[in-house]
């Protein structure tokens, strides 16, 4: 009993600090803070804890925060399943400031993927920019001022106006809408374009009209896509796919985007 009772005392300690360290730990629901922000992360599947990881940076949508992002299943249950460090930031006052290039948000957002890049091994070439609706809005306006080290954009349901100046630009565009939303509008062109929303990328990256039809595609039923796409570009590539439904991040078209990109067999969820 007494060499138990020793035993224990040493490694009484041990234990507090691993209980400390483990409830201390910034992951998932518990968010990173960083100044007087904070951001929430969460790690995907399986990872060997050493091997670099692509990252997704997802903003939220109106009124919400990180750790809805973190716990959705199209979102999270993408990045989860293809090893894949989700980073999702919380706006202040749960929203974005995205109107303008006038806006603290994307160094905020910016910052996030550095103070992330001390905890993991992140991969520089693989960086994913998303967001969905005020979220999708706000990735446009990172992209547009700090994109020059994105891989891709994927953006659900929100644009930035197509008149505005991009200084920067991601390598790759990916975007998805539908042309019953109402809550962020589709933006149809002056002759009632589907093509119109991302003219902002196709005249920054030099595309070449029209684009190509790439015809009809889905991720489950019975939501069905047409995709277009301008793979001529001066510099980089875009995608477009448009739906006939509202507002929402349509189950399995991030995931899908990601297999894609990452070159994985395509899969779901």
């Amino acid at each position: 009993m007494r060499s138990l009772f020793f035993l224990l005392c040493c490694l009484w300690p041990g234990l507090l600090h691993a209980i400390e360290t483990t409830e201390d730990r910034c992951h998932a629901e518990v968010p990173c803070p960083l100044g007087d922000r904070s951001y929430h992360v969460l790690e995907p599947d399986g990872w060997d804890g050493s091997s670099p990881l692509p990252v997704l940076l997802h903003f939220h949508g109106w009124m919400r925060q990180g750790t809805v992002v973190v716990k959705h299943p199209r979102v999270a249950g993408a990045t989860r399943r293809r090893g894949v460090l989700l980073l999702a930031p919380n706006g202040e006052g749960r929203t974005w400031n995205f109107w303008t290039s006038q806006t603290d948000d994307v160094a905020f957002a910016a910052a996030v993927i550095e103070d992330a890049a001390k905890r993991y091994p992140i991969d520089r070439a693989r960086i994913f920019v998303s967001g969905y609706s005020y979220g999708s809005a706000m990735a446009w306006r990172y992209v547009c001022e700090n994109g020059d080290g994105v891989s891709a954009l994927l953006a659900v349901s929100g644009t930035l106006r197509q008149s505005e100046h991009c200084q920067q630009a991601p390598q790759e565009i990916r975007h998805v809408h539908g042309t019953s939303d109402t809550v962020m509008d589709f933006p149809f062109g002056p002759e009632g374009e589907t093509t119109w929303p991302v003219k902002l990328w196709r005249d920054k990256l030099g595309c070449a009209e029209p684009g190509e039809g790439r015809g009809e595609w889905r991720v489950t039923e019975p939501l069905s896509f047409q995709r277009i796409t301008w793979e001529d570009c001066a510099e980089g590539r875009v995608v477009l796919d448009v739906h006939s439904r509202g507002h929402f991040i349509p189950r399995g078209w991030i995931g899908r985007q990601l297999d894609e990109l990452l070159a994985l067999p395509p899969s779901y969820p």
